[in-house]
């Protein structure tokens, strides 16, 4: 089988570099292309890869060329992969996908299907909303058929990731009380917030603080693919990469944690890429660093009816480019670990 060739447009950025890791060492997959965000800063000037991140030396020596449609058309991709902002994504999806291109957008462009949603919480209008029906959200555990078939994938938030694989098994299995809306506390590392200079991610000023309190605007992503409303407050934490989130869920009365078990059993045994953790055990943040893991623990206060999650990702690959690359593996019938799974040539 050809490799498939692939273009990564916002190369510069956390998510971009983390797509280039792990694409790099894809035996099914070539980067053909690498450009910089539509959107970048006056003065950033592109160069090569390696140069931009040294670590990539004698791995990628790419040029990170200014993004235009005709130079992204000429590489013929198969599949882009855009790491750019959202209202970026919003104008380059769709010249690409003419293209007959597979787009698998990192931002929040394509993910939600109301179109009004966007000015509230993402300050813009959504000049193609014809496109919201297409895009398949690209979360394998709960879309994997629709994302083998689907040429607009938008691939889910961090946050959102941490939050909706241990909520949306319950929600579907009815074991949520109706009513009551489950409390989701997150942590996220400071890369979460891009690669942007900026004075109040600098290590010397991250204090653990919430922030977007009943505001943020991954809460209609949560609430949309969960499958009910819900509470969500993120907080910043003075590490680099990783979300652990801690969720609370009121759950209908006499429910026994074998039951919980089983629903998670169910959803998730067979899936290479969630590790339900053992009884009152709970996952950690360098657990899952560099990994495609989503690790899930849980405890149930019988007497209460009331259930403690606990997930961990790491928000650069579960939570981004490991996402996206799980897609395209699905969406090529590359094999869905390819390039993500310790046996299969994973992140270092």
């Amino acid at each position: 089988m050809a490799r498939k060739r692939v273009v990564i447009v916002g190369a510069g950025g956390y998510s971009g570099a983390e797509l280039v890791s792990i694409l790099s060492r894809h035996v099914g997959a070539e980067i053909v292309g690498l450009f910089a965000s539509a959107r970048r800063e006056k003065g950033d000037q592109p160069g090569k890869f390696d140069e931009i991140f040294p670590r990539f030396r004698g791995i990628c020596d790419l040029p990170v060329l200014p993004y235009s449609h005709e130079a992204a058309a000429a590489l013929k991709p198969d599949a882009v992969f855009l790491a750019t902002p959202h209202e970026a994504s919003v104008e380059l999806a769709p010249d690409l996908l003419k293209l007959g291109a597979v787009v698998l957008d990192l931002s929040a462009a394509f993910r939600l299907k109301n179109p009004g949603l966007y000015p509230k919480h993402y300050g813009f209008e959504h000049s193609h909303a014809a496109l919201l029906k297409d895009a398949v959200y690209g979360l394998p555990e709960l879309f994997r058929e629709a994302i083998s078939r689907a040429f607009l994938i938008a691939v889910p938030g961090c946050y959102p990731t941490s939050a909706i694989l241990p909520l949306a098994p319950l929600q579907r299995a009815g074991l949520i009380r109706a009513g009551t809306r489950p409390i989701i506390d997150s942590a996220s590392g400071v890369t979460g917030a891009g690669r942007g200079a900026n004075v109040k991610y600098l290590l010397a000023e991250v204090s653990l603080q919430p922030y977007g309190v009943l505001s943020h605007r991954h809460q209609p992503e949560i609430d949309a693919y969960a499958g009910l409303p819900t509470l969500f407050t993120p907080h910043l934490v003075a590490f680099d990469r990783g979300i652990l989130s801690t969720i609370h869920v009121d759950l209908v009365p006499g429910t026994t944690a074998e039951a919980v078990g089983s629903v998670y059993a169910r959803a998730y045994s067979n899936e290479p890429f969630v590790r339900l953790l053992p009884p009152k055990s709970f996952p950690a943040v360098a657990d899952v660093r560099h990994t495609n893991f989503c690790d899930i623990g849980f405890a149930l206060d019988e007497h209460h009816s009331h259930l403690i999650i606990s997930s961990a990702i790491d928000n650069l690959v579960k939570g981004a480019a490991g996402q996206a690359v799980q897609c395209m593996n699905l969406r090529f019938g590359l094999g869905e670990t390819a390039a993500l799974h310790p046996r299969h040539g994973a992140m270092a």
